[in-house]
């Protein structure tokens, strides 16, 4: 049996200690070093990276594009965070959290960073995609909150432990297994009786959820699809299937993603054009960055 942890009287940071992330985590706030951040020629500028927090911006601006909104045009910059950018003095600038997505938006000069105040800010400078009805709208609301409150347990508590953590112990990979599946369920639960999250019609509340719960269960994350039987989330299956054929959502995970297969990957977005074929060289050429 190991020996049980004992925790000091006052906790000290150990640099080495945390596994793969250790590097980015650490206690104080502020930036490291001073930079300043690229600026683009379209009023929004995103600074982001593909995972599922950054997913949802850009699957919200993809999807704004798609219904003809000339002014939700966007530069997606790049931000290394396994590199530190996101300690920049540029970026804690536009969100002193120092995580990404964070948004600039040069028509208002607002900052505005977290992943759900964005889409929130977005849909409610589009008047899109968040239903005008109160009741309606609240339950969006309702569950885009409930995203923003579960998401943790799921990235930080389930995924950490599962597949990012140095060492492998049972107690914290059950209990957050456990508050995965419990979450999985809740979903599935919903989509029984509704097309998207909160009613039948497609919102923020989906495209916040869908970088979490649609790849996890799609076996785009952790790989552990087997492992949480996620096949017995049928509702939740739809609905993530469905979510993942739009073409919208094809491209807005594609944006800042520096992993995966080469045609999946699309560093910087600056233009519409962006996204059309490219040639072997250029997929080549994404090596390099």
């Amino acid at each position: 049996m190991p020996d049980t942890y004992v925790p000091p009287k006052v906790w000290t940071w150990d640099e080495e200690n945390g596994g793969e992330w250790a590097k980015i985590n650490r206690p104080i706030a502020g930036p490291t070093h001073d930079a300043d951040l690229p600026v683009g020629e379209h009023p929004l500028q995103l600074y982001s990276l593909g995972t599922p927090n950054g997913q949802k911006v850009t699957i919200m601006l993809e999807e704004l594009l798609a219904l003809g909104e000339k002014g939700a045009e966007y530069d997606a910059h790049l931000i290394k965070i396994g590199e530190g950018d996101q300690f920049s003095s540029g970026f804690v600038d536009v969100n002193p959290n120092s995580k990404i997505p964070a948004l600039f938006d040069r028509d208002t000069m607002a900052r505005v960073f977290e992943s759900g105040a964005i889409l929130l800010y977005l849909a409610e400078k589009f008047g899109r995609f968040l239903p005008k009805d109160l009741a309606h709208r609240t339950e969006a609301l309702n569950w885009l909150f409930w995203l923003q409150g579960s998401a943790p347990y799921l990235g930080g508590g389930f995924g950490h432990f599962y597949a990012y953590a140095p060492e492998k112990f049972e107690y914290p990979i059950n209990r957050f297994t456990m508050e995965a599946k419990r979450q999985m369920d809740v979903l599935d639960r919903e989509l029984e009786d509704y097309q998207f999250l909160g009613g039948d019609e497609y919102t923020i509340a989906d495209m916040a959820t869908w970088p979490w719960y649609g790849n996890l269960v799609l076996n785009n994350s952790y790989e552990a699809a087997e492992f949480l039987d996620v096949t017995s989330y049928k509702n939740l299956t739809r609905w993530a299937e469905e979510i993942q054929a739009r073409p919208a959502v094809k491209r807005g995970r594609m944006v800042n993603r520096t992993w995966g297969p080469l045609e999946e990957q699309l560093h910087e977005r600056h233009d519409a054009s962006d996204f059309e074929l490219r040639t072997q060289d250029k997929l080549e050429g994404l090596h390099s960055l």
